[in-house]
């Protein structure tokens, strides 16, 4: 686990001599221990060289919020949610920002995502009081294979959307206070250069602190916990024609003030 300050990447298991191990989970586990430490470290030794992994590679929880920017929803067909629809992506699709994304189908759409990763347990979380519970955000692409999705007489959000490499997250993790306004940042996916989804994150039906007070009125988030709080319009599968992704694509997403992820498409 690294730390990014300023413009040095720090080895946060060497910087902090062993208190921080190198699974992020146990910074989550104590985050206003690890917060505090963090913002008073200003030097450290150097990160190890290489590609960006996920901010929370093993959450205990993963929730995925459907149809919530309100374009996104009458593309689609349907009606505005009077809360939100919520399903997972299961722990074997998580991946990190920049990966060979290999197509079970010719059927793979993308849904770029804003992610929320959780800091401090929340349980019936007041809105008011639900930013308090965010270690911060990070970018996420919620990859569909529609098919599967759809199956059945009842439909498998979890299944279709939980793929090898169909919830790729990074490429860091950025705390609230970074950004001026954390309820209204720009977001992006591109597919081969071409800008298919762009929208901004206060246009989302339910925001990040009402997404927290929802879910934890139903059962704790855990710290480490990430949710996928819903795409923009744009998708291939609302297209006329309908288009899904092909081996040789590249599928950009990008988040203001946070980064972008990076997938290649290959055949399976």
């Amino acid at each position: 686990m690294c730390l990014v300050a300023d413009d040095r990447v720090i080895d946060v298991e060497r910087a902090s001599a062993g208190r921080f191990p190198a699974d992020p989970l146990a910074a989550f586990e104590r985050w206003d221990e690890f917060a505090d430490w963090a913002r008073a470290i200003h030097d450290g030794p150097a990160g190890p060289a290489g590609p960006a992994g996920s901010p929370s590679p093993a959450p205990r929880q993963v929730f995925a919020i459907g149809l919530n920017y309100r374009e996104h929803a009458e593309e689609s067909g349907l009606g505005l949610p009077e809360s939100p629809a919520t399903f997972t992506k299961f722990l074997g699709s998580l991946t990190g920002p920049e990966t060979r994304l290999r197509l079970p189908s010719e059927f793979v759409d993308w849904e770029a995502e804003l992610v929320v990763v959780i800091g401090r347990r929340a349980e019936r979380a007041a809105a008011e009081d639900a930013w308090r519970h965010v270690a911060g955000l990070t970018v996420g692409q919620d990859f569909s294979e529609r098919v599967v999705q759809s199956a059945g007489p009842v439909p498998q959000f979890s299944l279709g959307k939980s793929f090898p490499g169909f919830a790729p997250t990074g490429p860091v993790l950025v705390t609230a206070d970074e950004f001026a306004d954390p309820d209204d940042l720009a977001i992006e996916c591109l597919v081969n250069g071409e800008s298919v989804q762009k929208s901004r994150t206060s246009s989302m039906v339910f925001g990040v602190a009402e997404l927290i007070a929802r879910l934890s009125a139903v059962c704790p988030l855990l710290p480490g916990d990430l949710i996928f709080t819903g795409t923009p319009p744009g998708v291939g599968h609302a297209r006329t024609p309908r288009r899904y992704l092909r081996p040789g694509d590249e599928v950009i997403t990008r988040v203001e003030g946070i980064g972008q992820l990076r997938q290649s498409c290959v055949a399976a």
